[in-house]
């Protein structure tokens, strides 16, 4: 969990990022080998099963989680985007133009709009930069909870 939270805490480098899911394997890898061989040793033991399930749904949670990090929204389909809004906010401006009244209101407030959606977009796109982050506090509670077990 340690592994986890330090990459967690600060915008890794892709090479500290690859080496934390490497030390991040070799103990699940770890745990799993010696998980085999209580299961071998004590095969109608309860708890057993449930830590077996309970390490394959880390497992799987670690995957799930790194692969919502790597399937980001293209770039081009950003580009795309910006592309598709300057288009657009050009069409509203000379529209406007054309007008005998001259509010050039409407046309700041579309721009604003526009590119505040495309930034949202581009922020919920990367979970761990940007104004919306999601909270690792759960996983800061349980890492400090065990820390406090394992001192007693």
């Amino acid at each position: 969990m340690q592994v986890r939270l330090s990459i967690l805490q600060r915008t890794p480098s892709s090479k500290e990022l690859d080496d934390a899911i490497a030390r991040s394997n070799e103990i699940q890898e770890a745990l799993w080998q010696q998980t085999q061989a209580v299961a071998a040793k004590y095969p109608g033991l309860i708890p057993t099963g449930i830590f077996i399930q309970t390490l394959n749904e880390m497992i799987n949670d670690q995957e799930k989680t790194l692969t919502a990090e790597r399937n980001q929204v293209p770039a081009i389909a950003l580009i795309a985007l910006y592309v598709v809004a300057t288009i657009a906010i050009a069409f509203t401006g000379y529209a406007s133009g054309l007008k005998t009244r001259h509010s050039r209101m409407p046309v700041y407030i579309t721009a604003m709009l526009v590119s505040s959606l495309i930034l949202l977009i581009q922020d919920l796109d990367r979970p761990t930069t940007g104004f919306i982050k999601v909270s690792q506090q759960p996983m800061i509670d349980t890492a400090t909870s065990i820390g406090a077990y394992d001192g007693h």
